[in-house]
């Protein structure tokens, strides 16, 4: 049976926590890639930066709504979303524009269980992940490519 080890592709270009966002979107666009895996000096997975986390940087910023009663001010929504949404739209590197929620498998992940990541939770890329380290990435196109040599 077929594995993530068999098909990804090993060392796959990534960018560190440190880098400016316009290298990474300068990568993204020169290779045609919608994001990048984020790692640490020491190849540690740390997140994912896409087209969208760059995009959104560039979005209307939804202000807080609040009411006040009494002298008070009482905000209606999340100051920590919103303090979020400017670290976003500010950023300057990887790190700070990153999706660090990242979905990932093991080398030892077969076929069907990708395939059922990628279907269900819409992911199009996987970074293959070993020992909290970036080992490789898989693609749909890694998985369609099994299925024409079949």
């Amino acid at each position: 049976m077929l594995t993530a080890r068999d098909i990804m592709t090993p060392s796959p270009l990534f960018v560190t926590v440190g880098t400016k966002v316009t290298e990474a979107a300068r990568i993204m666009l020169e290779h045609h890639f919608n994001g990048l895996p984020v790692v640490e000096q020491d190849g540690t997975l740390r997140g994912v930066i896409c087209q969208s986390d760059l995009v959104a940087q560039h979005k209307h910023l939804h202000m807080p709504s609040y009411f006040v009663i009494l002298d008070a001010i009482i905000p209606l929504s999340s100051p920590r979303k919103f303090e979020e949404e400017v670290n976003r739209m500010t950023a300057t590197t990887v790190e700070q524009a990153m999706s660090s929620d990242v979905r990932t498998v093991s080398p030892d992940a077969t076929i069907e269980e990708i395939a059922s990541v990628m279907a269900e939770e819409k992911y199009y890329t996987l970074p293959v992940v070993e020992a909290g380290r970036l080992v490789g990435v898989v693609g749909k196109e890694d998985v369609l490519r099994t299925l024409a040599h079949a």
